[in-house]
């Protein structure tokens, strides 16, 4: 099954339905690079009138988290993956539209290939910078994904 923008907003819906419902959108998906978009308002608001952290954590990952998914379905393998350890700073309030992108999608590959090639869990930490309609960075994240070969039982 191929990873698409289409089945990614199905899966929102279906399996993180408070990612739905706060806005958080994949916009693009290839290989090497993901692109989320989030909107302000009322839903993820925070009460100093921008978006609440966790909103934004939540698109991050999924910058992070789709680009995992595409490649370890393109394996055809069961592998689990699984958040670590992640990291969030903050330079700006967000508000409007908010745009992640994450960039890191070759660091997959080499982990996955040593996770199948060995059976030993391997791990990626990957960056998700979010920026606001101006350009300007508002927030930051690094997430450390966990990958294992799932056994034959």
């Amino acid at each position: 099954m191929n990873i698409t923008v289409k089945k990614m907003k199905r899966f929102l819906m279906l399996k993180l339905p408070s990612a739905y419902l706060c806005g958080v959108r994949l916009r693009e998906i290839s290989n090497t690079k993901s692109v989320v978009t989030v909107r302000y308002k009322w839903i993820n608001q925070n009460p100093f009138r921008s978006m609440y952290f966790a909103v934004q954590s939540m698109a991050a990952e999924l910058t992070t988290g789709a680009m995992v998914i595409k490649k370890i379905t393109k394996t055809g393998r069961k592998v689990s993956m699984l958040v670590i350890t992640h990291k969030g700073s903050f330079t700006k309030k967000a508000v409007g539209l908010i745009t992640f992108t994450c960039n890191d999608g070759n660091l997959i590959d080499e982990a996955l290939k040593r996770t199948i090639e060995t059976g030993e869990g391997q791990t990626v930490i990957m960056k998700s910078v979010g920026v606001n309609e101006q350009g300007e960075q508002v927030s930051v994240y690094e997430f450390e994904w966990s990958l294992k070969l799932k056994s034959k039982k």
